[in-house]
């Protein structure tokens, strides 16, 4: 049953974003995106800052 659940989040999560996309402006594509890319690399750097707490040799290679 939690499949179904998952995959509802997940078809409605598609529609919701390729239809607020699609209202958005040619002209405001690339600022968003930049803010999104940003957003992004930020989770990315504390993901691996939180992966490696225990093990500070296995953080610094990642």
């Amino acid at each position: 049953m939690e499949v179904v659940y998952l995959s509802f989040i997940l078809m409605l999560s598609i529609f919701l974003g390729f239809e607020l996309i699609a209202k958005v402006p040619a002209t405001l594509h690339t600022p968003l995106m930049s803010g999104s890319n940003a957003i992004s690399g930020i989770t990315l750097v504390g993901a691996l800052s939180s992966a490696g707490g225990g093990f500070t040799q296995l953080a610094t290679i990642l």
